[in-house]
């Protein structure tokens, strides 16, 4: 891996604010055409950013060789702050290509659940340290 350049990490940070802005109004709009009895808004960040992040690399791959702050301003920066759920969806894509598939699904299974437990963990701490 390559150290980082002041170039990438601009591209990253200005990515990421366009890609989270780009999932509150994404957000927004599945949330009111679909209902709010589910979480409609997240839902549809997390696989609309999976597929993007899977045509994106694929293309990168096979037919673009952009420089490396385009790259990472695309994937890490604007997908990145779109949903992070694209980069674990990568992750285990590339892992389970590779032919490596235990450890495919232990970071698949492992990653769902270790977060679930530590969103429950963080809100017990919350309560714990402010009451309610």
């Amino acid at each position: 891996m390559t150290p980082i350049t002041l170039t990438e990490l601009v591209a990253v940070a200005l990515g990421g604010g366009i890609g989270a802005a780009l999932r509150l109004i994404t957000i927004g709009w599945a949330s009111r055409l679909m209902g709010f009895n589910f979480p409609w808004g997240t839902f549809t960040v997390n696989v609309l950013g999976s597929f993007i992040m899977g045509a994106l690399v694929g293309w990168m791959t096979v037919r673009w060789d952009a420089p490396a702050y385009l790259r990472v301003f695309l994937a890490t920066g604007i997908l990145g702050g779109f949903t992070t759920f694209s980069s674990y969806s990568l992750d285990f894509a590339m892992m389970w290509q590779d032919h490596r598939y235990v450890p495919a699904l232990l970071y698949a299974g492992g990653s769902v659940l270790a977060s679930i437990a530590a969103v429950f963990a963080g809100l017990g701490l919350a309560r714990l340290v402010f009451g309610n």
